[in-house]
């Protein structure tokens, strides 16, 4: 099964495709925070988008993941269903970055996520450079993007110049290598080197005013836990749970216990959000039972403790969180707040 980027109810979505006319061509967004404008008016490029609405989790890392079954007699059947074979079109860099982590998280410690095993062993990845990031991405400064160096096995640069429209393609494992060797193409030359270069130039340029530096915001986040900011954010956080449902890499599950009529009881692990009040509930209460402390639990796991656990970031510098606050949080708005003036009750808040 191909999952590409295509749109749906004016955005662009992953989803099954089954022909390149279901690809985006001609879509342009504009993200901004809070805010995702969609717009068919563009060159018949394909992949001139921005992030699209949600990453490729949902296939690697389903938000219902049934695990068993109980029938009305008791008897317990263990969920052992057939991982789908996927090949995913058109992954951004720092979506790639993003199975990254999840690989480090459900692959590679003492107790292995099965399903998501099954699901990732059999993925045929095909990478895209971005050539248009949005108003709200960050990669350079996560050092994520906007060009896909690993993680792939097919990564492509889409060109349209005066030498027409066509894609500057490369393999990165041997699989990837097979499956380049029976298209029909001809070797790249030094001009479409530098045509592949330009687009990589010019996709930094952009997002070069939202640069932020990354160097000690690990300890910036450890050593303020009451800065004042973090009450002037939760003024505005609605804790409803936006950005840990678009986050790539988000993982945080609850076990759910469904029963149907006919008394069969299916027990599935659903995606979770630190910004739920359940979520760090312990016997007696919730330990984060405020939006503040929501909140500073999840941007500082993010960009900080989470390199203690699994020693790298949580974020990718995709914008999803920023793009899909219903207030218009923007994380590195934050963050630089705390750079600006760190120190506590004393410090300014800046607006």
């Amino acid at each position: 099964t191909v999952i590409g980027p295509t749109v749906r109810d004016g955005v662009v979505v992953h989803a099954p495709i089954t022909s390149v006319a279901e690809l985006p061509a001609r879509a342009r967004d504009a993200q901004a925070p809070g805010r995702y404008r969609l717009s068919l008016d563009g060159d018949e490029r394909l992949f001139a988008y921005a992030a699209a609405a949600q990453s490729w989790k949902p296939f690697l890392f389903p938000s219902r993941q049934p695990l068993l079954s109980v029938s009305p007699e008791g008897a317990v059947t263990a969920v052992e269903d057939e991982p789908p074979s996927y090949a995913f079109l058109g992954v951004r860099s720092c979506d790639l970055a993003a199975v990254a982590v999840h690989d480090r998280v459900l692959l590679d410690r003492d107790v292995v996520d099965a399903h998501y095993a099954g699901r990732r062993r059999s993925a045929f990845v095909v990478a895209i450079t971005c050539s248009h990031p949005g108003g709200t991405c960050f990669c350079t400064s996560t050092g994520t993007g906007p060009h896909p160096t690993a993680g792939y096995d097919l990564a492509m640069t889409e060109l349209l110049d005066d030498d027409g429209h066509r894609f500057v393609v490369r393999a990165g494992s041997d699989d990837g290598a097979e499956v380049l060797a029976q298209l029909t193409g001809r070797p790249s030359t030094g001009a479409d080197t530098a045509a592949v270069d330009a687009v990589v130039a010019g996709s930094v340029a952009v997002m070069e005013p939202r640069a932020v530096d990354m160097d000690g915001v690990r300890e910036l986040l450890r050593d303020n836990p009451e800065h004042p900011r973090w009450d002037d954010v939760a003024s505005r956080c609605l804790s409803c749970t936006n950005c840990t449902l678009v986050c790539p890499t988000c993982f945080c599950v609850t076990v759910d216990d469904s029963t149907d009529l006919l008394g069969v009881t299916e027990r599935s692990t659903v995606w979770d959000s630190c910004f739920t009040a359940g979520h760090s509930y312990l016997h007696g209460g919730a330990v984060h039972d405020t939006t503040k402390t929501r909140y500073r639990q999840w941007l500082t796991h993010k960009f900080s403790s989470w390199i203690d656990q699994f020693g790298t970031s949580g974020c990718v510098g995709c914008g999803r969180c920023v793009t899909w606050c219903p207030a218009g949080i923007d994380v590195l708005e934050e963050l630089q707040a705390l750079r600006q003036s760190p120190g506590g009750a004393d410090a300014e808040v800046p607006s």
